[in-house]
């Protein structure tokens, strides 16, 4: 007869995150330095557990969903570029369904290009309807993950594959033609109670200012702009000090508004970087270094930097 034997049982415990530390795991695919990763794992250890992201097609979806993996440790959906923030509308229904509204935070995140362009009539929809939804860009000012396409995000003089630059003195293909569009403004032109902007050369100041957006009724914008490495031809370890520059150099200012008045802004240094230390780190930008057209341009960049800084008292 078979002696009995007994085993000591173990239970399977899944250790609970500290400190938020796996709402976003390392082991995703994105670019070594990639500015938009860095700023996503900010958003989200500034939002908690308590989140559910409706996220458009892009760089971030396919760096950090290739099924069957995630890097998310929250509820995550995958959309198409255009309709992200419907997604977010139904399950905002949901939650409201279950009572469960107040508790959980949902988040839209997309880039520039389904932002400031496909995605746009259903992001107004959604502030139009003034639901309690948070939308975060990451602007890096192309559309990156298919082939560095110009967007509507795309700045002046900025070498894109639908924008290319030319070579020679003569030629006048420097690049984009057109000036960015500006979504924050558009934003508060809808009756936005919190809108924000900042690069991922700040995460501190992207975790603060998700917290505040995190405490706003209704519908809240930040828009981040968040280097890419190769799109911007850019040093792996260049991509705090591109974030930095972009602000300090008055291109891409620090800002933040309540109520539709501007409550925060970053200063720039006295005297302000000049924005060619900026645009010479980037291969996009770098054959407007090497003409008098192109020196043009820099100066005429220069000009824009000079506007926002008169603009908002930087």
């Amino acid at each position: 007869m078979p002696t009995k034997t007994t085993a000591k049982k173990t239970a399977k415990v899944v250790a609970k995150p500290k400190n938020n530390k796996f709402l976003f795991a390392p082991g995703h695919r994105a670019c070594a330095g990639c500015g938009q990763n860095m700023a996503a794992r900010a958003v989200i250890e500034a939002l908690g557990p308590e989140t559910i992201i409706a996220n458009a097609t892009g760089c971030l979806e396919v760096t950090t969903s290739p099924y069957p993996q995630s890097s998310w440790g929250v509820p995550w959906i995958h959309s198409l570029f255009e309709n992200a923030a419907a997604i977010a509308s139904g399950i905002v229904a949901a939650l409201k369904q279950q009572g469960k509204d107040k508790k959980v935070k949902v988040l839209v995140q997309g880039g520039d290009g389904g932002t400031f362009d496909i995605g746009f009539g259903l992001i107004s929809g959604m502030w139009e309807r003034e639901e309690n939804i948070m939308y975060v860009c990451y602007d890096n000012e192309a559309y990156s993950n298919t082939g560095m396409q110009a967007s509507g995000a795309t700045p002046w003089a900025s070498s894109t594959t639908t924008t290319p630059a030319g070579s020679g003195p003569t030629i006048d293909a420097i690049g984009s033609h057109q000036r960015k569009k500006d979504m924050v403004a558009i934003a508060l032109a809808h009756g936005l109670k919190y809108v924000a902007q900042s690069t991922a050369g700040y995460l501190d100041d992207i975790k603060r200012k998700v917290a505040n957006a995190a405490k706003t009724e209704g519908p809240a914008y930040l828009q981040i702009l968040t280097p890419c490495i190769p799109g911007w031809r850019l040093k792996s370890d260049l991509t705090l000090q591109a974030g930095r520059l972009a602000a300090q150099t008055g291109l891409y200012p620090l800002l933040e508004y309540t109520n539709g008045d501007l409550a925060g802004k970053m200063a720039v240094p006295k005297p302000a970087p000049k924005v060619d230390e900026y645009l010479k780190l980037q291969g996009r930008f770098a054959h407007l270094f090497k003409s008098k057209r192109g020196q043009e341009q820099i100066k005429h960049i220069q000009e824009l930097a000079n506007y926002n800084i008169k603009k908002y008292g930087l």
